[in-house]
């Protein structure tokens, strides 16, 4: 079922018109990458907060609700940009496992940035202590490192 659907994308009109375009695929994949890249900022940013390191004057609850707009923003321009790459070579995707492996970490590193890193954010003074907050930074910077490096290890597979 997931072959028919790889398949079929890859032959749809917006597939095709993406990967016969010179300049289309690199487009979207820079502005993947560029929504990668403040994502990922403002990830490292509140978590090295968690972490005790850097502005230590700002609360992380009031941090993270600043870099809340930037982070959604980012993700939802990583979907649409990732789903427009995933439809030009989507066959190659489905044989891939690199891009498996990326799939199933951002999977994880979304549930977990809203569910579990979200909760530690958020959290009344002095409830997590600063070892769990230390865990929840390190855990989350671990995921999306996943999701970064094997999406480069896409382009370098098959």
């Amino acid at each position: 079922m997931l072959l028919q659907f790889a398949q079929w994308c890859e032959a749809s009109a917006a597939g095709t018109a993406i990967r016969e375009s010179p300049y289309a695929f690199a487009v979207i994949e820079s502005v993947h990458l560029l929504a990668l890249a403040v994502l990922g900022g403002m990830i490292l940013l509140v978590d090295l907060r968690l972490l005790g390191i850097g502005l230590k004057r700002q609360p992380v609850a009031e941090l993270a609700r600043d870099a809340w707009p930037w982070q959604k923003t980012s993700l939802v321009v990583m979907i649409v940009t990732g789903l427009g790459l995933f439809l030009s070579e989507s066959l190659k995707c489905y044989y891939s496992t690199p891009f498996w492996v990326k799939m199933s970490a951002l999977i994880a590193a979304i549930f977990y940035s809203f569910v579990v890193r979200r909760g530690v954010i958020f959290a009344p003074e002095g409830k997590v202590s600063p070892l769990a907050r230390g865990v929840v930074a390190i855990l989350s910077m671990a995921l999306w490192f996943v999701v970064g490096a094997s999406g480069r290890w896409i382009g370098f597979s098959g």
